[in-house]
């Protein structure tokens, strides 16, 4: 009888070792795993380059050279070295299809943080990817169709009428794409504060609290980025960084009953 009890525990407790989920990956298991993710993530950025090389003409001179052109018609681009024109073309494909497989770039990431989230976590955040691309989506649309032409007519309406303006392209190539990423991840800010705030770091209250703080230096930053006598043009800029922040302050409320209802 003894020996039968004994069994059972003993048969008991190789079941519930067999039970274990899985097996936690070691160090090479994990290396093997981001070599993956990373080379997926290559292969989608090279597809998407390969179909965007197709249109590298119409994102040239379009999409690139078109808001610049639309704010200030007169306006001279030069190129100055003789493989100028090579780099701006790689560089437009490049960076056409970086935001184009921005999403799958987000999923592989997220594929291989998600083993190391508990299940909560990963019930909450199963729409991170959907959440993060459109946010990013966003903020390149505010960037390309509100802050580029209102900030290239300032420029162009800016000091001396007896100084022409002449734009080196690969300068106007930085300027455009700083302004195009600098707005997307500005867009993020709702995301960011979710995260923040799941960790415990980031309150509404500390938010409300330095909300007139923040709300002064958007319309500062408005101010700089257009002609001072235009004020319509400055709540177009600074309204949407605004409503982010609001948007911020409500995403942490959420959060912190969340978290609250879980303790």
């Amino acid at each position: 009888m003894l020996e039968t009890e004994q069994t059972k525990v003993l048969t008991s407790g190789d079941s519930n070792e067999n039970a274990q989920p899985e097996e936690e990956l070691g160090f090479f298991d994990h290396l093997e795993e981001l070599r993956w993710r990373l080379l997926k993530s290559v292969v989608a950025l090279g597809l998407m380059a390969i179909v965007c090389a197709f249109f590298a003409d119409f994102l040239v001179n379009d999409v690139l050279i078109g808001p610049l052109k639309r704010s200030s018609p007169n306006t001279v681009i030069q190129n100055l070295v003789p493989y100028g024109q090579v780099t701006l073309y790689v560089q437009v494909i490049l960076f056409a299809a970086l935001v184009l497989s921005f999403p799958v770039l987000i999923y592989q990431i997220w594929q291989f943080v998600m083993p190391g989230l508990k299940k909560e976590e990963r019930v909450a955040s199963r729409f991170a990817v959907a959440f993060i691309s459109i946010c990013f989506f966003a903020g390149i649309a505010f960037g390309y169709f509100v802050f580029l032409p209102v900030s290239l007519k300032f420029f162009a309406s800016f000091g001396s009428e007896l100084i022409e303006n002449n734009i080196a392209i690969d300068d106007y190539v930085s300027f455009f794409l700083g302004a195009l990423f600098t707005s997307g991840f500005i867009f993020e800010l709702p995301f960011v504060s979710y995260v923040l705030s799941k960790m415990g770091i980031l309150t509404p209250a500390f938010m409300r609290f330095y909300r007139k703080h923040a709300i002064v230096a958007m319309i500062i930053i408005a101010a700089i980025v257009t002609p001072s006598t235009d004020a319509i043009t400055q709540m177009v800029i600074a309204v949407p960084m605004i409503l982010l922040y609001e948007l911020s302050i409500w995403i942490s409320a959420y959060v912190n009953r969340k978290n609250a209802a879980l303790k």
